[in-house]
């Protein structure tokens, strides 16, 4: 999902700047016309070009145990009572993370002038913070709470800082052991079987079958390793460029959630995220359309995303959220069915959360599945192509001495 910065006018007359988010630029402006009659300029923050002098070294992407610790220290201040002001300049003075810290010097300016902090967090931190906190804390104004809605926020972005932390942890052994696969296989067939090859040939005679084969293959990598490259790099290019679009980026979504293992993850993926948001956003007082809006928004894949987004008219005209996700039928029928539980019993929240509990799980669980399969694979391919080698040297110097 994208951001737009636009200028508009209300239904009062009065001229607002702002930013919104939307699946593409007109959903964007369906979005601002809920609010105002004339759009006056919509523009796609990422499409502007960035300011290399205002840039800082590392940029401004969101540290998330940071701002976890951030989010922490705000319930903890609140809750005992420290003034709002007083408290955004307590917090921006002990955070070492240069995004946050320049933001809530600014955050605090515009509280002590009267704004509201949510307004503040939206203007100023809007490209680094994700909508789900801006939105909960403005529900926790609305209620009175924003201490509870900062703490909600701190549970919510703690669980997921520790679940990417899990999957991360895991993928790093069977990526490093591909990486050290690829220079292997780079430097036998480019280095070691050139210098290998003048030995088997100069003494004349057949060379064994295996060996030839090595020898052949070596020759095509040195003859075409620049046309690889190039190939490879127009591909990936290209794959981007695709992606860009709105027709790319929902085929490679789908094409996610249908391939083999990895797309089992990427559904429990979405429905974990889906019952955390939902959860998250209800039990900071958010209404339900509004809190499914903001959920579609933050979910990481673009077809689920896109689909959700689409319940949210629904919900507002009435009909029960279980019934329009068993119709649209993207997500696991568990889910779906603990939605209809929820909606029935009144305790909807309290049912996302242990449904999101039973997702985190299942998403660990399958995660290591993937991994066990895919270790052994890998063991399997560097032994067959260590002793094709070792098999194919061997063999073409048996055949040497004998040619001797």
């Amino acid at each position: 999902m994208a951001q737009f910065k636009y200028s508009a006018v209300t239904k009062d007359g009065e001229r607002v700047n702002g930013i919104v988010d939307g699946f593409n630029e007109l959903d964007a402006a369906n979005r601002i016309r809920q609010t105002c009659d004339v759009i006056l300029k919509l523009t796609e923050v990422s499409k502007e070009k960035p300011n290399l002098l205002a840039m800082e070294i590392g940029g401004n992407k969101l540290n998330a145990k940071a701002f976890t610790v951030m989010c922490s220290q705000f319930a903890i201040i609140l809750r005992a009572g420290v003034p709002l002001a007083r408290a955004v300049h307590l917090i921006a003075d002990k955070t070492a993370d240069k995004p946050i810290k320049r933001m809530l010097v600014q955050v605090a300016e515009d509280v002590e002038s009267g704004r509201s902090l949510s307004a503040a967090f939206e203007d100023h931190g809007a490209k680094l913070l994700p909508t789900t906190f801006i939105e909960t804390i403005r529900a926790g104004e609305a209620s009175g709470s924003v201490e509870r809605a900062f703490a909600t926020m701190q549970e919510h972005f703690d669980k997921q800082v520790k679940t990417k932390a899990k999957v991360k942890s895991a993928m790093a052994y069977p990526l490093f052991v591909i990486a050290i696969a690829i220079i292997v296989v780079a430097v036998v067939m480019i280095v070691v079987i050139p210098k290998l090859t003048p030995m088997f040939t100069q003494f004349g005679g057949k060379i064994p079958f295996m060996m030839n084969s090595l020898i052949v293959v070596s020759d095509f990598f040195r003859k075409y390793i620049l046309v690889m490259i190039a190939v490879i790099a127009g591909v990936i290019i290209a794959a981007k460029l695709y992606g860009n679009t709105e027709a790319g980026r929902l085929a490679f979504a789908r094409l996610q959630l249908k391939l083999p293992i990895l797309g089992n993850i990427a559904v429990l993926t979405g429905a974990s995220e889906f019952a955390n948001s939902m959860a998250a956003l209800m039990n900071a007082g958010l209404p339900m359309p509004k809190a499914l809006s903001i959920t579609a928004r933050t979910m990481s894949n673009y077809y689920l995303s896109s689909e959700c987004g689409k319940l949210s008219g629904e919900l507002e005209a009435g009909r029960p959220l279980g019934k329009c996700m068993r119709e649209q039928a993207v997500m696991p029928d568990i889910l779906t069915d603990m939605v209809s539980v929820g909606e029935e019993t009144g305790e909807l929240a309290q049912t996302l959360e242990t449904v999101a509990q039973f997702y985190d799980a299942e998403l660990e669980e399958a995660t290591k599945s993937a991994l066990a399969k895919l270790e052994p694979a890998m063991l399997i391919f560097i032994a067959v192509f260590a002793g094709y080698i070792v098999i194919a040297i061997y063999t073409g110097l048996f055949s040497m001495y004998g040619n001797m």
